[in-house]
C-alpha cells in the first residue's frame, strides 16, 4: 500500500490502466456502436494510453531543470504522450484530463489524499474548459463526480480518497442513461465514462494493492443500440466561424460571454495566450469583431450551412508558395484521389502525433487539414495547436466526408491569400451535401424508423434518412432525395464491398432522371460503406 504517489506508481498506474482498457476494449467499442460497425471509443482510448506509456518508457531517468518532482515529471510525460497519441474525441478529452492532473501535481512535494483531490478537480476543469455548454451523461459527468467525491472525503489518506473517487465515478457512470436520452434509448452507459472508471479503478489497485470493491458497471446484456446523436447545434444559426486568437485569459473570459450571446456550439480551447475559437452564428462580422476586441484573431474560417443538414503518410513536395494540404483518408482509391490533388494523405483514425508528423513533413509554412470525419475533428484541432507552437500556420476545415474534401481541394488557388483560400475551401466543403449508404450491423431505432441487421441504410449528413432492402434501390433513392433540393454535380465513391457495376447503374439512373446533372464516379475502396455520395 502507498501513502503517496511516486514516479514508480505513476508508471504502474499507466501500465495497469492500459491493460484494463485492452481487456475491455471490445466492450467499450460496443457501447457507442451505430447501426454500422464503426464504434471505436475503446480502441481510441487504448491507442491514446499506449502513446502515454510509450512516452514514459522513452524517458525513464531524465528530470528536467524546471522544479518538477520525479512524480510530476512522470505525469507530464504521460499527459504529453496521451496528447500526441490522442485519437477521437474520447482520446482528446482523456489527454486533457491527464494534463490537468499533471499540472496540479507537477510541483507538489508529495501526493497524498488532498493533493489527489486537487488534481481531480483540475482535471475536471481542463475537461470542461473547452466546451461552452457541456453535455451531462458523458465522460465529463463521470470525472466531475470523481472529483467531488475526492473533495468530500477531506482526508490526507491517499487510499481513502482514491477509493472514494473511483466508487463515485462508478455510480456516476450508472446514472449516465438518466442524463442522456440517447444512452437510455440504447440501454447503455457512456463509453468514455466507462473507460475513465477503468483508469480510476487501476489507480486504486496501484495505491492499495487491492482490486476496487465497486468496479465500473458493465453495460446491460440486453439492449437496443441507437444511432448516435450528432451535436451540430441549432439550425437557427447559418454560419460556423473559427479562428485562432492571441489574447489574455481575461479577454477570453469576456469573449466567451459575447459569443455565447451571439450563437451556439461555442468552443474555446488553448493555453499560453493562443486560443482556438469556434462558434455557430448568424452575424459573422460580430463574431470576428468580438475577437478583434479581445486580441488578435488570425486564420479566420467561415463555413456556410445553407446546404447542410446537419500506411505511412504519402508526402508530396511542398508547393512553391509554402502551402500544403493534409487529408485523412480511408480506402486506397480515395487516398489516390487526394494524392493526385497534391495532398499529403494520412490513414483513417490518426493520432494527434501522426497528424502533426504529416504537417511537419510537408515542410510548408501554411497547411490546411481536412479531417473527413467528425470524430477526427478534435484530433486535427489538437495537432493544429501543436503545430502553431512550432511556427506552422494550420487551419482545419471541418470536412465530415471525403466528398467534401474533394470539393474543397478543387477550389484551392495559390494566388489567393492563405486565409482567403481557406475560407473558399470551407465554403466549397459546406456547399457539398454528403450521404453514406451501408448495411445495418445492429437492430436499432433510427429517425427513419426501426432497422434490423442486414437492412440497407442511407445516411444524409450523418442521420438515417432511408431504410431499404435492396442496395441499388436505396442508392438511387437517396440520390433522388438529395437532388430534389438542387444540385449540378454528383460524386460517387464506391466502397471495397460494393457490387460490380453499382456506380454505373446509379449513373445511368441519374442520366435518365436528372439529365442536366453531371456525374463523376470513382473507386474509393472505403470499408463499411458501399457508396459515398456528394452533391454540389
Amino acid at each position: 500500500m502507498l501513502d503517496t504517489l511516486d514516479a514508480a506508481a505513476v508508471r504502474r498506474w499507466c501500465a495497469s490502466g492500459l491493460a484494463a482498457l485492452q481487456r475491455h476494449q471490445g466492450e467499450i467499442d460496443e457501447l457507442n456502436v451505430y447501426p454500422v460497425p464503426d464504434g471505436d471509443t475503446g480502441t481510441n482510448l487504448v491507442l491514446t494510453l499506449t502513446s502515454a506509456q510509450q512516452a514514459l518508457a522513452m524517458d525513464l531517468e531524465t528530470l528536467p531543470d524546471d522544479g518538477h518532482t520525479p512524480h510530476g515529471h512522470a505525469l507530464r510525460l504521460m499527459a504529453r504522450g496521451a496528447l500526441l497519441g490522442a485519437r477521437g474525441n474520447s482520446g482528446v478529452i482523456l489527454s486533457q484530463i491527464l494534463r490537468g492532473f499533471a499540472d496540479a501535481l507537477a510541483a507538489a512535494p508529495a501526493v497524498r489524499g488532498r493533493q489527489l483531490a486537487t488534481a481531480l478537480a483540475d482535471a475536471t476543469t481542463a475537461a470542461y474548459a473547452a466546451v461552452a455548454h457541456p453535455v451531462e451523461g458523458t465522460l465529463l459527468s463521470v470525472v466531475a463526480a470523481a472529483a467531488h467525491a475526492a473533495e468530500r472525503a477531506d482526508s490526507d489518506d491517499l487510499r481513502a480518497v482514491a477509493r472514494a473517487a473511483a466508487g463515485e465515478a462508478a455510480r456516476a457512470l450508472a446514472r449516465t442513461p438518466e442524463q442522456l436520452p440517447a444512452l437510455a434509448r440504447a440501454g447503455v452507459v457512456d463509453a468514455g465514462g466507462r473507460g475513465l472508471c477503468l483508469l480510476l479503478d487501476a489507480l486504486v489497485e496501484v495505491i492499495t494493492g487491492e482490486s476496487p470493491r465497486q468496479p465500473a458497471p458493465a453495460p446491460p446484456a440486453a439492449r437496443v443500440p441507437a444511432t448516435a446523436v450528432r451535436e451540430t447545434g441549432s439550425p437557427a444559426y447559418a454560419y460556423e466561424v473559427q479562428y485562432l486568437l492571441d489574447a489574455t485569459d481575461e479577454a477570453v473570459t469576456r469573449l466567451r460571454g459575447e459569443l455565447d450571446a451571439l450563437g451556439d456550439s461555442l468552443v474555446i480551447v488553448g493555453d499560453a495566450g493562443t486560443w482556438n475559437v469556434h462558434v455557430h452564428v448568424n452575424d459573422v462580422g460580430a463574431a470576428v469583431e468580438a475577437g478583434v476586441v479581445a486580441g488578435r484573431p488570425h486564420r479566420i474560417t467561415v463555413t456556410r450551412f445553407a446546404d447542410q443538414t446537419a500506411p505511412a503518410p504519402s508526402t508530396p513536395a511542398a508547393p512553391a508558395d509554402g502551402r500544403a494540404a493534409v487529408v485523412v483518408a480511408t480506402g486506397a482509391g480515395i487516398a489516390e484521389l487526394f494524392g493526385a490533388e497534391g495532398a499529403t494523405v494520412v490513414p483513417a483514425n490518426p493520432s494527434t502525433g501522426e497528424l502533426l508528423d504529416a504537417i511537419r513533413a510537408t515542410r510548408a509554412a501554411r497547411v490546411v487539414v481536412l479531417p473527413n470525419d467528425p470524430n477526427t475533428q478534435s484530433v486535427a484541432s489538437a495537432a493544429a495547436r501543436e503545430a502553431h507552437g512550432l511556427g506552422v500556420k494550420v487551419s482545419v476545415v471541418p470536412t465530415r466526408s471525403p466528398v467534401q474534401a474533394l470539393a474543397a481541394l478543387a477550389v484551392r488557388d495559390p494566388k489567393r491569400r492563405f486565409e482567403d483560400d481557406v475560407i473558399a475551401m470551407a465554403e466549397a466543403a459546406g456547399a457539398c451535401r454528403y450521404a453514406e449508404v451501408c448495411h445495418a450491423s445492429k437492430e436499432a431505432l433510427t429517425v427513419a424508423g426501426p432497422c434490423r441487421p442486414g437492412d440497407v441504410l442511407a445516411l444524409v449528413e450523418g442521420e438515417v434518412h432511408l431504410i431499404g432492402a435492396d442496395l441499388l434501390d436505396t442508392c438511387t433513392a437517396v440520390v433522388d432525395r438529395m437532388l430534389g433540393g438542387g444540385g449540378e454535380l454528383v460524386t460517387l465513391l464506391c466502397g471495397a464491398d460494393a457490387p460490380a457495376g453499382l456506380a454505373d447503374r446509379v449513373r445511368e439512373h441519374v442520366e435518365r432522371s436528372w439529365p442536366f446533372v453531371e456525374v463523376q464516379a470513382y473507386e474509393g475502396g472505403q470499408p463499411h460503406y458501399p457508396l459515398l455520395v456528394g452533391v454540389e
